[in-house]
């Protein structure tokens, strides 16, 4: 007992002196202040209802679109997809390191123990005569402790570059989730589209088949030439010629949702071969103001924490001008019979302070400083980059859903106005009042109008997904950091996606 209580003395005693130094120490290196980003005011595209705020839930944009298939099919990508299982990993990852570089500031206390068979050498010159050669035992056991002084504030910078390195894998983890959701929602929309894009090529197969019979009874009653069967066939032919490709379309698309869910090919097609509408369109809310993508867009606020953690390695970097101070200390219980290794007069120790301080080094230190700082302006350019990306991203999207919807309603009044002149030349032509190629012509007309319409009902609903991934929907900003998938949980199993926000101070 008197042993410890002398033991718990002396690392009280380097505590003491330790937190009184650090008291007094400094952080060198600059200080991080978020870049003041010179952003438009507005957009140059507007949609209806637009406002200074987004009325849609960007959080879960795609329950908009009223497809509980589409439901189902996001909520299992958000846990079962590799891609983001793998970056939640990262997370976990930067979250362990963030936590191992912030021992560094904290005392180390190693228990240590030794045993060894000794024999000291006769013929050296710290040999006495008559000194026994005899082969001894040499039993240890004690503490080790150390506790490298941050006097200068090197650990604190590489704590704070470890804490903004995790916060930008947080909200890496959030830009997978935001880029995954729109693709699920992407080829699940590009699906229902080719398969409505199938249902006119059969329906126009249908009717020309019907046309077929219809020239082949005119042409056995004598009432039109074998050049209108001839046609005919031809049309119908060219029709049948496009459902194949339609068909492997569909295909290679419910293969990709499978991976993207984490399954098999095999897995969806007997799900999502059937028949299924294409989602239908809805009014999207205003959407905000570009500022407002600086603290919504993942991508954004990754390239800021990244800019962040590589200013901290500035501050690194320049306490190497600097010396380094650390206590040590070492007390041990020594004995040769191990049976006395607990008595008082066996103790053996060692402690004090001491520094490292590089004074030449070919000027290594400054030109790592140089090199952190160049490292830094790159992350700053790098951010000032994704922002102005980002705001073109969004301009694009508001365009293309303003000049879609145009040209819907033209397709629209397009192909109303074929299937009226195809009824219209179909009764002419059994009335004699038109030849042929007339009715050919209507019939390829309707066809291309009908596959145009679908194609563009699907582009409307792209455009959308398209407008809220570039608003940064498919996340909140509400919550906690993501649950640890590393502690306390099998990584092999599958995990519901941690949407929340992490907090940041």
């Amino acid at each position: 007992m008197k042993i410890m209580a002398r033991l718990s003395e002396a690392i009280l005693g380097l505590a003491c002196l330790g937190c009184t130094t650090a008291m007094v120490g400094c952080t060198v290196g600059p200080d991080y202040e978020r870049p003041d980003v010179n952003v438009p005011r507005g957009w140059n595209q507007t949609v209806a209802g637009s406002g200074s705020t987004v009325a849609a839930d960007l959080r879960q944009w795609w329950t908009l679109l009223g497809d509980d298939t589409l439901n189902d099919l996001i909520d299992q990508a958000g846990w079962a997809n590799l891609d983001a299982r793998a970056s939640l990993m990262r997370v976990a990852q930067s979250r362990a390191l963030r936590d191992f570089t912030a021992g560094r500031g904290a005392p180390q206390l190693d228990g240590i123990g030794a045993y060894s068979r000794m024999r000291d050498s006769a013929e050296t010159r710290f040999a006495a005569p008559g000194m026994p050669t005899d082969p001894y035992d040499l039993h240890a056991v004690g503490f080790d402790a150390a506790w490298e002084i941050d006097l200068f504030g090197q650990i604190r910078r590489s704590v704070e570059s470890s804490q903004a390195s995790l916060e930008a894998s947080i909200d890496d983890y959030h830009d997978v989730l935001r880029t995954l959701f729109a693709e699920v929602a992407r080829n699940y929309v590009e699906l229902r589209t080719t398969q409505a894009r199938l249902r006119y090529a059969r329906q126009n197969i249908e009717a020309q088949r019907r046309t077929v019979e219809l020239t082949e009874g005119r042409f056995e009653a004598g009432l039109s030439g074998e050049l209108d069967v001839a046609q005919a066939k031809l049309n119908l032919a060219n029709t049948e010629a496009e459902v194949p490709a339609l068909r492997l379309a569909e295909i290679q698309i419910i293969n990709r949702i499978a991976v993207l869910l984490g399954r098999y090919p095999q897995d969806l097609q007997m799900d999502l071969a059937g028949e299924g509408a294409i989602p239908e369109a809805v009014e999207p809310g205003g959407p905000g103001l570009p500022a407002d993508l600086l603290r919504r867009r993942p991508d954004i606020r990754r390239a800021e924490r990244e800019l962040a953690a590589q200013t901290a390695r500035i501050g690194v970097a320049t306490a190497d001008l600097y010396p380094s101070f650390t206590l040590s200390g070492v007390f041990t219980l020594q004995a040769e019979d191990f049976g006395d290794i607990g008595k008082w007069n066996s103790r053996a120790y060692s402690f004090g302070p001491g520094f490292r301080w590089y004074i030449l080094g070919g000027d290594r230190v400054r030109s790592n400083i140089r090199r952190e700082t160049a490292a830094a302006e790159q992350a700053r350019l790098r951010y000032e980059q994704t922002v102005l990306l980002s705001v073109e991203e969004v301009e694009n999207a508001l365009a293309s859903l303003l000049q879609d919807r145009q040209r819907l309603a033209s397709l629209q009044r397009s192909t109303d106005e074929s299937e009226r002149s195809v009824r219209l030349v179909q009764e002419q032509y059994t009335s004699g009042l038109t030849d042929f190629q007339n009715v050919l012509d209507m019939q390829r007309t309707l066809w291309m109008q009908q596959d145009r319409l679908a194609a563009g009902r699907g582009e409307i609903i792209l455009d959308l997904i398209r407008l809220y991934k570039a608003l940064g929907g498919g996340w909140s900003m509400e919550g906690s950091e993501p649950n640890d998938p590393a502690a306390g949980a099998d990584a092999s199993q599958p995990q519901q996606h941690p949407v929340e926000r992490h907090s940041r101070p």
